[in-house]
């Protein structure tokens, strides 16, 4: 099956256009046919072995999101004082969640064992069901904002946090917890790019032929 330009233009869009939605969140519901095509998406993932290891907990209560917020204000608490000078008062400023705000958590998990102890692909590189997870974090922010709905990862909250307010057995590691919901709007650019924190790097750059050696730095 053939993708036609229109098709091709439409997943650049896309991709060019995600943003990591912290503060654009609106009260508006997600009806269940939309939120079942994303997970669907997100489930067809690429997955090491075809062990489709993830599952995805949905998170509408206001007490659930209430401990996780709690969870994310310590370890920002936290992760401030990593930083020095103005960069830690920056980081203080930022806005980094969207917990609350957000009409939807949805928290993304990996089953190591899924399949066995032996997994085809997984012989030499053993994270790589863990990678599998994270392209279905991928698939599910992108099919999200081709269905103008805004996601934002929140990473900066202890594991432990997460598993017991979800009451997450410990043999399930968790992969992300994401902010889900309309937007009143996409920003241009993403959040820390727009407040200085650091310029998005040259493509360029990042692409070397051949050899690590070829130098981009010139």
């Amino acid at each position: 099956m053939k993708i036609s330009q229109e098709e091709r233009n439409a997943v650049y869009k896309t991709i060019f256009s995600r943003r990591d939605v912290r503060s654009e969140f609106i009260n508006t519901p997600i009806p269940d046919d939309v939120l079942e095509r994303i997970l669907l998406a997100a489930h067809h993932a690429p997955s090491v072995g075809f062990m489709q290891p993830w599952d995805f907990i949905i998170i509408k209560s206001s007490e659930t999101k209430s401990k996780i917020k709690q969870g994310f204000l310590d370890a920002h608490a936290q992760s401030a004082e990593m930083f020095q000078g103005n960069r830690k008062e920056q980081y203080k400023n930022l806005k980094l969640e969207g917990i609350e705000e957000a009409p939807l958590g949805i928290c993304i998990t990996c089953d190591r064992s899924r399949t066995g102890s032996v997994v085809l692909g997984r012989t030499v590189k053993p994270e790589m069901d863990l990678f599998s997870s994270v392209c279905a974090v991928q698939n599910l922010w992108l099919a999200a904002r081709a269905e103008n709905i805004g996601v934002g990862w929140v990473s900066i909250v202890h594991d432990e946090v997460i598993k017991k307010a979800l009451n997450i057995p410990d043999s399930i590691d968790v992969i992300a917890y994401l902010c889900v919901g309309y937007v009143d709007k996409f920003q241009t650019k993403p959040d820390l790019e727009r407040f200085g924190w650091l310029p998005r790097r040259d493509a360029k750059k990042a692409i070397h032929f051949e050899s690590w050696a070829d130098d981009k730095s010139t």
